[in-house]
């Protein structure tokens, strides 16, 4: 019992839950997108079968982010010393959503001496998306679902960019059908047959299917709740959700812990949420905060008038939409292939050196303010100097991604393809049709293919991905796609795999009890969604705009 004498939430049924009027459960309860987890087939690439389909007509290699350069942070004492320095008003090291976002909201503002620097040969982090003479596809990231109306700076944004069309007389917002999600949406893989829909249906006792439901009345309870301080319990951004200890206490234990005090013990029902968690977090459900793997389900609360609640907008290049729309939106300088690697104060400005990987000289830059759009763990070599600066212990999670030239696909039992297609029992999670978007459809397509590395300790999943080969860890992924596609090997003709070294930081428990990043001195200011701690365009997003607003209140 806390102070207020609530009863906890760990320990039983949430109170007002009997009183609620709930409406009747669609087929697809869950507000999400998505593609499984759980990991019972496909040992690795160690562990393959001998009889492998052959792969030698397969075009493709490895591909990722530069973790070699990136490495050199390791050895910055070899890097060279700057020449001198260039002038700008504001810096902004690190190209993914939070450092596009700042950049376009101080251009919004009038702003325009700014200078983005990014370590990549293109901006974006991981909503980096790419073309083939096939189709566009994604590298990460690939969906934003409809907004919750009081997200007022995104929708504006969306507004900006085409994807929000306008508002009916409600001001329920009116996306634009291309790029709504096309029907049909999502399907699983069990037993044989392809269903509509992720949550599984087959094979269920009367007991699971009753948890099912009880365990989506106790997620639409969290939805709808407030804490005693007016907020609701969770929210996007999560800096909107509510500080009421009574629901701030599920951050203590993991979701799994969560799910085994409540009885929850369905086998179907611990995939799926195992899934959810790995496909959003790159955690399972027992790395997972528990309050984390509630703000999965309760958090989303989008409105749309020529749509329901669960509707997500997509690009045949996911993301990478929005990564364009926002370098567009502003006209000050990028420059990539810049890594900074030493930021220090000095007086009041602040000295940056940034070394570029193609001319291996390195380029001084003073700037009177700099937000470091980067993760907390490049940020540690990077401030080393400044001890007021204290980074936080976070989970990164690796991934691997595969994009997939195929001529046609054979096609197994039951549903056809959909934009999302998640196969039960195997340790990806699932692959999207990245032509789905597209009106003309054709034999020809790419299809993504998403794998969570979350069978060992991050550390150790990094070091093993980095050393797998290309030809083994494409044996891994057809060997999983073979078992719902029998015959697809040798339909590919171009397969390209990427490896996310540190894809997206997790919220493991205890993570919001964390102490704040704060801003070191008056001139440098954090803005990256590991300060949230769940890594979603949305919280990148609203990253970007909190520190760029904090230098303009500091010159206003």
């Amino acid at each position: 019992m806390h102070a207020n004498d609530k009863p906890s939430l760990v320990s039983g049924e949430m109170p007002y839950l009997a009183d609620m009027a709930f409406p009747p459960i669609p087929r697809r309860f869950f507000l999400k997108q998505a593609a499984l987890a759980a990991g019972v087939l496909l040992a690795g690439p160690a562990g393959l079968s001998s009889c492998q389909p052959a792969t030698a007509h397969i075009r493709g290699g490895l591909k990722g982010p530069s973790h070699a350069a990136g490495h050199l942070l390791r050895n910055i004492a070899r890097l060279p010393v700057p020449d001198g320095f260039s002038d700008t008003h504001v810096l902004i090291i690190g190209g993914g959503i939070a450092g596009l976002s700042a950049r376009r909201w101080l251009h919004r503002q009038g702003v325009r001496d700014v200078l983005l620097v990014e370590l990549e040969e293109a901006v974006g982090g991981n909503s980096r998306g790419d073309e083939t003479p096939t189709a566009a596809h994604p590298w990460g990231a690939h969906y934003l679902p409809v907004l919750d109306l009081r997200n007022r700076e995104l929708l504006q944004f969306l507004e900006e960019c085409g994807s929000l069309t306008g508002f009916d007389p409600d001001q329920k917002p009116i996306y634009n059908e291309y790029h709504l999600c096309h029907d049909p949406e999502e399907r699983l893989f069990i037993n044989g047959f392809w269903q509509e829909g992720l949550v599984p249906e087959t094979g269920l006792s009367e007991d699971e299917k009753a948890q099912i439901l009880r365990f989506d009345r106790l997620m639409e309870g969290y939805r709808q709740a407030r804490g005693a301080d007016g907020k609701d319990a969770f929210a996007i951004p999560l800096v909107h959700s509510s500080a009421d200890a009574r629901f701030r206490e599920l951050d203590r234990l993991s979701f799994a812990d969560f799910l085994d005090s409540h009885g929850f013990t369905s086998p179907h029902l611990r995939w799926y949420l195992d899934y959810c968690c790995r496909d959003d977090y790159g955690a399972t459900t027992g790395q997972t905060s528990a309050w984390a793997g509630i703000h999965y389900f309760a958090a989303r609360k989008g409105q749309a008038a020529n749509a329901d609640a669960s509707a997500v907008l997509t690009w045949p290049e996911g993301n990478q939409f929005l990564v364009s729309q926002l370098r567009q939106q502003a006209d000050s300088a990028i420059r990539s292939k810049l890594m900074a690697f030493d930021v220090r104060l000095d007086g009041k400005k602040v000295l940056v050196s940034a070394y570029d990987t193609e001319t291996q000289k390195t380029a001084g830059i003073r700037a009177d303010f700099v937000i470091m759009a980067t993760p907390q763990f490049v940020n540690r070599p990077l401030l080393r100097n400044l001890p007021a600066y204290t980074p936080p212990d976070l989970h990164y999670a690796p991934w691997l991604i595969a994009n997939l030239t195929i001529d046609g696909l054979p096609q197994d039992r039951g549903a056809p393809l959909c934009w999302d297609n998640v196969l039960y029992g195997t340790r990806s999670v699932g692959y999207i049709t990245a032509s789905h978007q597209h009106l003309h459809q054709t034999q020809r397509k790419v299809i993504t293919y998403y794998r969570p590395l979350t069978e060992e300790a991050p550390d150790e999943a990094r070091r093993r991905a980095y050393q797998t080969t290309y030809g083994d860890w494409l044996q891994a992924v057809l060997a999983e796609l073979e078992t719902a596609h029998p015959g697809i090997t040798p339909r590919i003709s171009e397969a390209d795999i990427w490896i996310w070294g540190h894809g997206m930081v997790a919220p493991t428990p205890g993570f919001l009890q964390r102490p704040p990043v704060l801003p070191v001195a008056d001139r440098l200011f954090f803005a990256h969604s590991d300060l949230s701690g769940i890594s979603i365009f949305e919280e990148a997003f609203y990253q970007g705009i909190r520190a760029a607003q904090a230098i303009l209140d500091r010159t206003s």
